[in-house]
Parts: structure tokens; sequence; C-alpha cells
């Protein structure tokens, strides 16, 4: 079978030969630790990302059959974005930085994690129909109408490619920051933040629809939100599903209408009071089902929505840091939530600096063994 026939297969409950060996990439400080280790060589630690030529020779490497994130899209975001520039550099070396999303970020030196945020300029309904909404607007450069009326004869022909819809909410949180949207929530003006969505959401609705009607097919569909985190949402659930409902239905019943059948979410955290929202207006899939303190998500979900709820994740990847033992245990409970069917095992997020090469080929080599 190919990659295309197991993964498509697992996910509409049809038989496979065996089990795929799925990831979802890399830190690329894990590339560069591996690179010094010498398990790699040293071109592939630089210039490796979803879906490059470097990568699909890592993968081969190591023994993965492919990367489930492998999407295309559109220029969905602000556009043109705000300019990116310093605006101010602290005496420890920290430099407050303006981003596309007009954030200014405190970005301190030798730190790779997620940069804070210092203040944003989204604050009022002035600055939204000034500085925002002119940016949300779609316009015909934001999709390569050409290259998606050729993407069936150019794209790979032995991986899973989805059309990536962008997000409904957690863009708008990335712009607005946590902060921010807080505040928009409960502001005078009570219209302002649904309109905030509203509009970006059309926006992204229609660059989807672009892209679909040049006939360029795909074996799913894919959001990106990360509007939670380890207690729950970040936004309340009732408020979510009123102003964010009807835009996934919309999205949704148009990917539907071009026979995709498959739509995924990556949101990390804690997502359990969310899923009412995403299951009942066409997500179905949920990944990469993140793995912290509070366990496992997709069993849980499964028992409460059936099979309305399929999966690729949900391998601890913390496990790969550790030792054999500790990897044959994620094997053993991959292979029993596999078993329920419509369900890939994958390393629950981006593989971390301190993971071992080795246990990683190990991981992918065991993990194909598995027939279900």
């Amino acid at each position: 079978m190919t990659n295309v026939e197991r993964a498509m297969n697992l996910l509409h409950f049809k038989p496979v030969d065996r089990l795929p060996a799925v990831h979802f990439g890399y830190w690329p400080e894990l590339l560069e630790e591996w690179a010094a280790q010498g398990k790699i060589p040293a071109d592939l630690a630089v210039g490796n990302y979803d879906g490059s030529e470097k990568e699909r020779e890592l993968d081969k490497l190591i023994g993965w059959d492919f990367n489930y994130y492998r999407t295309y899209g559109s220029a969905n975001h602000l556009l043109p974005g705000f300019e990116t520039k310093v605006i101010e550099v602290l005496a420890d070396g920290t430099r407050r930085v303006q981003n596309g999303d007009g954030v200014i970020e405190k970005i301190k030196p030798g730190i790779t994690s997620i940069p804070s945020e210092d203040d944003y300029l989204l604050k009022d309904r002035d600055a939204f129909e000034e500085y925002y909404k002119p940016k949300m607007q779609y316009a015909p450069e934001r999709v390569d109408v050409e290259f998606y009326r050729h993407f069936n004869e150019t794209r790979p022909y032995d991986i899973p490619v989805g059309l990536h819809l962008g997000s409904v909410l957690g863009n708008i949180r990335n712009i607005c920051t946590v902060l921010g949207m807080s505040y928009l929530i409960y502001d005078e003006d009570e219209d302002l933040f649904a309109d905030i969505i509203d509009t970006y959401a059309e926006m992204q609705y229609k660059c989807a629809e672009a892209i679909l009607q040049t006939g360029a097919k795909f074996d799913f569909a894919h959001y990106w939100e990360d509007i939670c985190f380890k207690n729950g949402p970040l936004v309340s659930p009732d408020i979510f599903d009123e102003l964010c409902a009807k835009h996934y239905k919309k999205r949704n019943d148009l990917c539907h209408k071009y026979g995709i059948d498959i739509i995924s979410l990556d949101c990390d955290g804690v997502t359990d009071k969310l899923l009412d929202t995403w299951v009942y207006n066409g997500v179905n899939t949920m990944f990469p089902i993140e793995v912290g303190v509070w366990g496992d998500q997709f069993e849980p979900a499964r028992k409460k929505y059936g099979d309305q709820v399929l999966g690729v994740g949900g391998m601890d990847k913390t496990a790969l840091r550790i030792d054999k033992e500790a990897v044959d245990k994620e094997i053993e409970r991959m292979k029993r939530l596999a078993s329920l069917g419509g369900f890939i095992p994958c390393p629950d997020h981006r593989l971390m600096p301190g993971t071992k090469f080795e246990l990683v080929q190990y991981y992918a080599e065991e993990i194909k063994k598995i027939k279900i």
C-alpha cells in the first residue's frame, strides 16, 4: 500500500497492511544537536522544514514514512503585514520588536521559546478600521491560481497532502494577544470582536474557495488554532461557539462540496471544552493531540463522540528523550488506540532538543510492525 492509501484507509476505518510511521517535524535546535553528535549530515540541519527535500532525506535516514503536516494554502494572513522593526533595546540586550501582526514582543538573547507579548495595536474600533480591516480583505494576489491549476500534476504522489484553511480564532489571538483578546471580548463596543472575527474569516473562506475552484485535489483539509493551554480554553466555550461555529461550518461545508471529508485541526493544550463546536460543525480529526500533565485526550473524545472523532498524534514525544522502555510503553498505548480505528499514531508535536536519534529510529521501525 502507498502512504496515502494507508493514511486515508485508517481515517476511514478501512483495512491497512500496517501502521505508517508518521511524524510532525523537528525543532531546529534538535537537528543542530544531532548534527553535532554526528547522527545526521550537517547539511540536513539547515533549511530542513515541512515538505522540504531535506526533510524527506532525513525521513529516509530515520525510517519515517511521512510528516502528516504537508499542507498547501494561501496568503490568508494580514496583507500587507506590519513592518517588523526594533522599537527599543533594553540594558540586558532584550529587544522590543514590532512583528508583522502589529504586536510588540520582548525577545531575550539566547532564548528560543515564544517571545513574551509586551504591547499591541488592535485595542479599539478605530485601530481596527484604520490599520487592520484593510489588511484582512480578500484580493486575488492572496492565491497562486496558476500553481493550483497544475497542482494535481506536481503534488507528491506518496504523501497525504492537505489544504490549509487557516484559522478562525488562533490567528486573531496572535493579532490581539491573549490579554488584548480578553479585553476586546468584553469591550464597550460589543460588536467589535465579532466584526474582527467575521472580517478575517470571510477573507480566509474566499482564499480556500479560490484554491478549490482551480480543481486542485487534496486528501484532507486542516486548521491551526492553538487557542487552549494546560487548564483549558483561552476563551469562554460559549463565546467561542457563538462567534466561531458558523465559520467552521461554512468552511467545512465548502470542503465537503469538493469531496474533502477529513478535516483536521491543530490545537495544543486541553481541548475538550471546545470539541462540541469543532465536531458538530465538521471538524473530525484532532492533530497532534498533545499529551501533557492531563494525559491522553483521544480516548475520552472517542467515547463521547464515537466515530465522529478521528485522530492523528497522541504519542507522548517526551518518551523519545528517555529510554527504550519508555518508548515501548508508548508503542503499546498507540497500538491500543489504533485498534479503536480512525487513529494514526504520531508524536504529539515537533521533536524537541534532547530527543535521542536512536530512539526515534527504533520507534519508527517498531510502529511499522503493527498490523491493525
